[in-house]
């Protein structure tokens, strides 16, 4: 799996909306201006966060993007998933990456560890600060153990 800009940026916009969200629906703009992304480019995030149930819009005076489940529920990886950044442990293979057959497994585990994890931590935990150091082990998937 390969976390690029958008991915990233689909994260870091989706806790800004999280954030500021709580009295009514985000503007785009103000998203703009905190984070330093253009208005242009979240448009088109937030158009496949919208699809994939990610956020709500509401147009008009007042209007802007609001999150379509509580921090609690939404986790990280359905952010990744929603931008098209990454694929699930059924989706497509992690494109070849020097190394052949040796290696390959290493690939496969990585990718399933970071599967894991990014499905483990919510919105509510970024939030709260609870994604570094403070993150358990015990909170991956059983067989996710075996590398």
């Amino acid at each position: 799996m390969h976390l690029g800009s958008k991915g990233r940026y689909a994260i870091i916009a989706v806790i800004d909306i999280a954030q500021n969200g709580r009295n009514g629906a985000v503007p785009l703009s103000d998203v703009s201006e905190r984070q330093d992304v253009s208005v242009s480019y979240l448009e088109q995030l937030f158009a496949l966060l919208r699809r994939a149930g990610v956020v709500t819009s509401a147009r008009g005076p007042g209007g802007g993007y609001r999150l379509a489940h509580s921090p609690e529920e939404l986790t990280i990886w359905r952010i990744v998933q929603a931008v098209g950044v990454a694929a699930g442990p059924e989706g497509p293979e992690t494109p070849s990456v020097r190394g052949g057959p040796l290696v390959e497994g290493l690939w496969r585990n990585l990718d399933r560890h970071m599967t894991d994890y990014l499905n483990s931590v919510t919105v509510a935990d970024v939030l709260a600060g609870r994604t570094g150091a403070s993150w358990r082990e015990d909170q991956l998937s059983p067989d996710a153990s075996m590398v």
